[in-house]
């Protein structure tokens, strides 16, 4: 996997060990995409500088200009859960919530969207139409490029190995700029896009004056549709004008043919879904597809980093070769043999914990579902020397110490929920935190729960029946 693992404690000493290592690093956050590389051998760096523990990088805020600032460590749940941008980037809102599952948006960071530059990254495409502009760091300084610069290529950006984004910032919207976003992938849940777009208007009496369209995953980069959005200037939306610009779309991209479609296929969807978008905007509805209260699967205030009142471990500076000092299942454990293994390998070959199943080892199946620090994450993705300081709870550790199953363990067994049960764990743990999270979940919310969690036996009705159960306290 990696050599060396290092967890800096300030933005200065992560700028520092950046230049001191240079191509042979990698900086780490959520790990979702880095972790996926290494596995596959698509990315062999000597060393993981990790940023996790560096302050004041995971801020959402507005400035006194009307522009919203993004921190590099701000995941898509956070994106998700901001009230600010809710209500002043709900295209990038959208985006992060059509991301992967609980699981992964609790990990996956928007600047590693940024970073990672694919194509069908769902983050970019609003990014593009709101206009934003990344500001990189390095010992030298910083720059500030727009996105449309910053992005080159699949997989390729002009971020120097020595450099950090440290800020995301775009024009936050208003009563007179409005935008949306539309993405179509072949499931609901943990899909890459085939195909989306994001379309932000500014209106003056009804009329526009100024539209930008991106549309993602049809060509290398996003793009931004230019033919399409001088037939919108000047005039107010209607179906015709509507009808007009989505068979302009075609124009703007060059779609490939992959696994998940065809290239006539996305041409054809391109179309489809800013026609969605445009009468969206036009009815004024384009919020309405967003739940009030997503589930985040996540713990109030987890975003501390210290256990000084439960566990008695205090996060700090992290360097290879360091014992692992962690909180499992209530027990503080030292592990001396982690540095180089995922937070799954850690529980399963070292503590012994074999429930914590691994199946895909790409954060797709959720089987090896955990919760850190209350948080439910994919353990297959998590680098174990991101344990340190925390506090891990795996599915040995729901159940009562009288050895009382779990409100959600009994129910999987009266209801029958499970047949080979490899997946179990995972679906009982992703539960768990939702009942933490919403006492009495609706069908809906059980179902965007359970999103990251597959059943290779399709027991998903006795699952919903279980949880279903637990809910009503029957």
């Amino acid at each position: 996997m990696w050599s060396n693992y290092l967890i800096p404690s300030s933005l200065a000493e992560t700028l520092h060990l950046l230049e001191r290592h240079g191509d042979k690093a990698r900086v780490i956050a959520g790990g979702t995409d880095v972790v996926v590389e290494l596995h596959r051998l698509q990315s062999c760096p000597e060393t993981l500088i990790d940023v996790t523990n560096v302050p004041g990088l995971d801020s959402i805020s507005s400035d006194d200009q009307g522009r919203i600032h993004i921190g590099p460590l701000v995941t898509h749940n956070d994106i998700v859960g901001s009230n600010l941008c809710r209500r002043l980037a709900l295209p990038l809102v959208q985006a992060c919530f059509g991301i992967g599952s609980p699981q992964i948006r609790n990990r996956g960071t928007v600047a590693g969207n940024i970073a990672t530059a694919s194509p069908a990254n769902d983050t970019l495409t609003p990014l593009h139409a709101l206009g934003a502009e990344i500001t990189l760091e390095s010992t030298r300084g910083q720059r500030t490029l727009s996105i449309e610069s910053l992005v080159t290529g699949v997989r390729r950006t002009q971020i120097a190995r020595e450099e950090l984004i440290v800020d995301v910032s775009f024009p936050q919207l208003d009563e007179s700029r409005i935008g949306t976003f539309v993405k179509f992938g072949l499931r609901a849940a943990q899909a890459i896009s085939v195909v989306n777009v994001a379309v932000v208007l500014t209106l003056d009496s009804g009329i526009v004056t100024d539209a930008r369209i991106a549309l993602g995953s049809v060509a290398p980069t996003p793009v931004r549709a230019a033919a399409a959005e001088s037939l919108l200037a000047g005039a107010p939306l209607s179906p015709d004008r509507i009808g007009a610009v989505a068979s302009s779309i075609s124009l703007a991209i060059e779609p490939i043919s992959d696994i998940r479609g065809s290239a006539e296929f996305r041409r054809y969807m391109a179309e489809v879904i800013t026609r969605s978008a445009l009468e969206q905007l036009e009815a004024g509805c384009q919020a309405d597809g967003l739940p009030m209260a997503p589930v985040m699967l996540r713990a109030k205030g987890s975003s501390s980093l210290e256990l000084n009142q439960e566990g008695g471990v205090t996060r700090r500076t992290y360097t290879s070769g360091e014992v692992i000092e962690t909180s499992v299942n209530g027990e503080l454990r030292t592990f001396s043999d982690g540095n180089n293994r995922t937070l799954s390998q850690l529980l399963r070959d070292v503590a012994g914990l074999t429930g914590t199943k691994e199946a895909c080892g790409e954060g797709e199946c959720g089987a090896c579902t955990v919760l850190i620090d209350g948080t439910a994450v994919t353990s297959c993705l998590v680098p174990a020397p991101q344990a340190h300081g925390r506090r891990i709870t795996t599915i040995e550790g729901i159940q009562s110490t009288d050895g009382t199953l779990h409100p959600v363990q009994q129910a999987f067994v009266d209801k029958g929920a499970a047949q080979c049960g490899f997946c179990t764990p995972g679906f009982v743990i992703s539960a768990v935190a939702l009942f933490r999270e919403k006492s009495e979940p609706t069908e809906d919310e059980l179902k965007q729960a359970i999103s990251g969690n597959l059943c290779r036996c399709t027991t998903y009705y006795p699952i919903i029946a279980a949880l279903e159960a637990v809910g009503s306290g029957v």
